[in-house]
């Protein structure tokens, strides 16, 4: 039984995957020095992981930097490339092509002038992301963001990856145990004691005690979800893809270049993922059962396959089959018990948010560890509070993406369209910037998840257009806005000419790992 000064120091991770072991790793090396803090990771033996979740944000690289993992060693042992950032397809009306970046570097002169205000008198002639950010040229060419010579988890533009997510939860898990110290225990958990938790009940172990119990048990919540009865507040209002089919899909050879973006093409009844590794694609339809069937969104599927050139023959009958319901838990910390991960909620894949929100659950309770179970309570209040922020930031920025879109061909579309379930925010965001660009005192939080650029390169490059002041519009052309767009210019020439591709920097990591890509 705790007692209100009792200190918590054997903190105990149920459930493996990648949201166990960045958890476990993140706070294992927090609390290195700590001899009176423990980590305990226990995983079932017969529970496998999602295993698609294979888009991180640059967030990544500060992460792998601080658990102790080298840049090369993850980029060869996960099979990872560079992703740096989205670029959306067909997104934006039924009958016309269309493509834009959401790409990770900020626009040049961002914090010195109203950069979208100044693109909008060449809106024409250039669209947002190419006119005002390197990184679109970058990913027009399939380059590295980086060259090889340049540092571990430095760029010369922003960036994260892509990465086979089995592979990453199998380094996480060998780091954890041989560096950091986290003890793994393999068993599956049959119950849980007392409320606050005293011990989980293993089946081979029985009884594994600990004070603080982090659920990552994934879409089951064995712990938040069935333990302590915690419901899942249903976003399916307001996003309704609930399913997804995915499949890994081969190169046609060796030679094909990598893909420095998440592509994300819209179709009737949701969008399709195509994320490009060293040795092959990640590809899945994301799509509402409400408005599309298994076998339409199959079919969908492999009338894209076939239609890439990049991949070859799959049989789109073996594609995995997942469904969700999209959502997220208002209450993540309960008592001595904190959910992350699919446990804590999921709403879609569309901007890589699951593993992010892993990283800064796993680095708020690392930093802020109570000490005691009486400050357990204040810590998880202040827990739930950031965090049911930042899922409202999330459901608001996804939707964004499909308020702004014209297609009207289909149910799905109109449906998504529609503003009235849009939240009072995001009405009122879509107001003002009717007026004005997004500026960052829109946004309040101390840690934004998407800063106004993020909605800045989505708005306009959806083809939203704020109506300026002309006057105000005028005094943007200056003389010094002039020659840093010179510069600028001249920096996308120097950075085409000077950055390798994925491929090729891909290749000679692999190479000096002494590893050879299959495919």
């Amino acid at each position: 039984m705790h007692q209100a000064n009792s200190p918590l120091r054997r903190i105990v991770v149920v459930g493996g995957g990648a949201a166990g072991w960045l958890t476990a790793s993140i706070i294992a090396v927090t609390h290195k020095h700590d001899d009176n803090i423990s980590v305990t990771l226990v995983e079932s033996p017969d529970v496998s992981i999602l295993g698609v979740g294979e888009g991180t944000w640059p967030t990544m690289r500060s992460t792998l930097l601080k658990i102790g993992i080298s840049e090369e060693t993850f980029l060869a042992q996960c099979n990872a490339s560079f992703k740096q950032g989205t670029s959306f397809h067909n997104w934006r009306s039924d009958t016309i092509e269309h493509q834009y970046y959401h790409p990770f570097s900020l626009p040049f002169r961002y914090f010195e002038s109203d950069v979208a205000a100044w693109w909008q008198s060449y809106a024409a002639e250039q669209d947002f992301a190419h006119a005002v950010c390197s990184q679109a040229a970058l990913c027009d060419h399939h380059l590295a963001p980086k060259q090889r010579q340049t540092p571990a988890y430095a760029g010369i533009a922003n960036y994260g990856y892509h990465l086979d997510a089995n592979k990453f939860a199998a380094l996480l898990q060998k780091h954890a145990t041989t560096v950091l110290g986290v003890q793994h225990i393999v068993d599956d958990v049959v119950g849980s004691s007392s409320e606050p938790i005293a011990a989980i009940v293993g089946r081979e172990h029985g009884n594994i005690t600990g004070d603080l119990f982090i659920d990552c048990t994934g879409f089951a919540a064995r712990l938040i979800g069935q333990h302590y009865g915690v419901p899942l507040t249903s976003c399916s209002n307001v996003l309704a893809n609930d399913s997804a089919i995915a499949i890994q899909a081969p190169y046609v050879d060796s030679s094909v270049d990598i893909a420095s973006t998440t592509h994300s093409t819209a179709q009737d009844s949701g969008w399709i993922w195509d994320i490009g590794l060293p040795s092959r694609k990640g590809v899945g339809y994301v799509y509402s059962s409400a408005h599309c069937s298994e076998d339409e969104a199959r079919a969908t599927l492999e009338t894209y396959l076939k239609h890439d050139k990049k991949t070859a023959d799959v049989d789109v009958s073996k594609a995995r089959k997942i469904t969700f319901s999209p959502g997220y838990r208002k209450t993540l910390w309960v008592e001595n018990c904190v959910a992350i991960g699919t446990s804590a909620g999921f709403l879609e894949p569309l901007e890589a948010s699951a593993l992010v929100m892993i990283e800064l659950s796993a680095t708020h309770i690392a930093k802020q560890l109570p000490r005691t179970y009486k400050e357990c309570q204040a810590a998880g209040r202040q827990f739930n509070q950031a965090f049911e922020k930042k899922w409202e930031r999330i459901v608001d920025f996804l939707k964004l993406h499909y308020v702004l879109s014209e297609r009207e061909a289909s149910a799905y579309w109109r449906d998504m369209r529609n503003q009235e379930s849009c939240s009072t925010q995001l009405q009122d965001w879509l107001t003002l910037w009717k007026s004005r660009s997004p500026i960052s005192s829109d946004f309040e939080l101390r840690e934004e998840l998407f800063p106004a650029a993020s909605y800045l390169f989505v708005l306009y490059g959806m083809g939203f257009r704020s109506q300026y002041n002309d006057v105000y519009q005028a005094n943007l052309h200056t003389p010094e806005q002039r020659q840093a767009y010179a510069k600028h210019v001249q920096s996308i020439q120097q950075q085409l000419s000077g950055l390798p591709t994925n491929r090729q920097f891909l290749n000679q990591v692999a190479q000096s790992q002494g590893l050879s890509m299959h495919y």
